[in-house]
């Protein structure tokens, strides 16, 4: 913490003290540990959630066929080319 009364001394003589006000930011919060775990946390959660529910989603066209499902290629039409 760099604030505080300070004084130069060159050659035996001292300056007037001067007084030190610092802040780092006007709108500074302190971040403890726990808040960085419960982030970190709910990160995790909210990716894993997310996963799952794509997974579930992707999962109901199984059933579907896709417009070229059904149809015989062009090589076993017998083209011979």
């Amino acid at each position: 913490d760099p604030r505080g009364t300070y004084t130069c001394e060159t050659g035996g003589k001292e300056s007037s003290p001067l007084q030190v006000h610092y802040r780092m930011c006007q709108n500074c919060i302190e971040v403890d540990a726990p808040t960085i775990s419960g982030i970190v946390v709910a990160d995790v959660v909210a990716t894993i959630f997310l996963a799952v529910a794509v997974y579930c989603i992707t999962g109901q066209d199984k059933g579907r066929m896709s417009r070229g499902e059904g149809r015989a290629p062009l090589a076993a039409r017998g083209w011979g080319w």
